[in-house]
C-alpha cells in the first residue's frame, strides 16, 4: 500500500529538530523518563499507525494495543511491503503471511517495535545517556515533551523522542549518529488513546488460522558459556540479556539447529551475535552493512561464521567480534 500524502509529510517533518533550546531536565531522570515511556507503550489502550524512514525506505503499519491488569494483546499489520499481520498475546505471538499461508509461532515479550524503546531497567543506563529536554512540540494532534538522550561515548547511537504530555506514550522517535544526524525515525501519523478495540476482538482474530501452515521455529534457552563461546573483555554498557540455540520446525538435524543467538543490550540499543558452522558456499566474504539505524557485520571466526546485528555504530559490532572467542 502506498504512503499517503500526509503520511510522507508526517515523516518529513519529523527531521526537523525542535527550535527550542537544550535545558537540562530537573524533573526527571534518566531512568524515570524512561520508564514512564516504557510504562505507556505497555499498560496504555491505544490505535495508530506510525511510518518508519531510514536507509532511503519509508514503511508503515498500524498497530492496535490493550492491557486488561497483567495481561497485554497487541496486532500489528504492515501496510507496506508484502502484507504481513503479527499478534501478541503477553509472550506468545503469532505472525500471519497470507501470500505463503503461513503462521509462525514464537515466544517473546515484546515484538521490539516503534513505540517501544526500554530493551531493560538497569539503573546503569544513566552512565551512557544524558538527557536534556528540548521543549514541547505537536505530533499527529497531541502535544509531546521533547527529550534528546544523549550517548557518553561513541559505541552507541543517541535518541530523540517525542512524549505524549498526559500518557507519557512516545509518539515518534528519531535515531541520532555522533554528528546529531537522523539515521532512523519512526512517527505516529494518527493516534487514537482508549479506541473502542477490545481484547476478545483481537483474540479472535488471532486464533483464526484455519488454512495457514503452522511452523514453530523452536528456540531452546541455554548459556553461552554451556556452547563453548565468552567475551575475552566485555563491551561497556553490554550486558548479556539471553542466549538461544535456534531450530526450525523441531528439527535438532537442520542446519539452523546449530545457530547460536546471544543478546546483549545497554538498556536501549540491542546487540544480537549469531554464531553458526562456517560454510563457504553459503557465507561468501565478510561485509559491513548499513541500513538506517541497523548496522550488520559479518565474519569467519576459524570453523565458525558470525553474523553481529545492532542498532549500534559499526565500531560497536567489532568490539563485540574482536571480543568473541570459542572456548571449545
Amino acid at each position: 500500500m502506498a504512503l499517503s500524502a500526509s503520511a510522507v509529510a508526517q515523516v518529513k517533518s519529523a527531521v526537523s529538530t525542535p527550535s527550542v533550546s537544550g535545558r537540562p531536565v530537573a524533573q526527571r531522570s534518566v531512568n524515570e523518563w524512561l520508564q514512564r515511556m516504557h510504562d505507556a507503550s505497555r499498560q496504555r489502550a491505544y490505535v495508530g499507525t506510525f511510518v518508519v524512514a531510514g536507509g532511503g525506505r519509508l514503511s508503515s503499519a498500524r498497530i492496535w494495543h490493550v492491557c486488561d491488569g497483567t495481561q497485554q494483546m497487541e496486532r500489528v499489520e504492515s501496510l507496506t511491503g508484502a502484507p504481513r499481520s503479527t499478534f501478541r498475546r503477553n509472550d506468545q505471538v503469532l505472525t500471519f503471511l497470507p501470500e505463503s499461508r503461513v503462521v509462525l509461532a514464537e515466544k517473546r515479550e515484546s515484538l521490539g517495535l516503534f513505540p517501544q524503546l526500554l530493551q531493560s531497567t538497569s539503573a546503569a543506563i544513566g552512565q551512557y545517556y544524558g538527557a536534556r529536554e528540548l521543549g514541547s512540540e505537536r505530533v499527529a494532534g497531541f502535544e509531546a515533551d521533547v527529550l534528546e538522550l544523549r550517548p557518553t561515548d561513541r559505541l552507541r547511537f543517541g535518541y530523540r523522542a517525542w512524549i505524549e504530555k498526559n500518557t507519557g506514550l512516545t509518539v515518534k522517535l528519531q535515531t541520532l549518529d555522533s554528528q546529531g544526524q537522523v539515521l532512523e525515525q519512526a512517527a505516529f501519523s494518527e493516534l487514537k488513546f482508549e479506541a473502542p478495540v477490545g481484547m476478545a476482538q483481537l483474540e479472535q482474530m488471532m486464533g483464526r488460522t484455519e488454512g495457514y501452515r503452522l511452523e514453530k521455529p523452536e528456540m531452546r534457552k541455554t548459556t553461552a558459556e554451556a556452547q563453548g563461546w565468552a567475551l575475552k573483555q566485555s563491551v561497556p554498557g553490554f550486558q548479556p540479556m539471553s542466549c538461544y540455540q535456534r531450530s526450525v520446525n523441531g528439527s535438532p538435524q537442520s542446519q539452523e539447529a546449530q545457530t547460536l543467538q546471544w543478546i546483549f543490550s545497554d538498556g536501549l540499543a540491542s546487540v544480537s551475535l549469531f554464531i553458526e558452522p562456517f560454510v563457504a558456499e553459503r557465507h561468501g566474504q565478510p561485509k559491513n552493512l548499513a541500513m538506517g539505524a541497523t548496522h550488520t557485520l559479518t565474519r569467519r571466526l576459524g570453523a565458525w561464521w558470525l553474523t553481529a546485528v545492532g542498532e549500534v555504530p559499526t565500531e560497536t559490532l567489532v568490539a563485540f567480534a574482536q571480543a568473541l572467542e570459542r572456548q571449545k
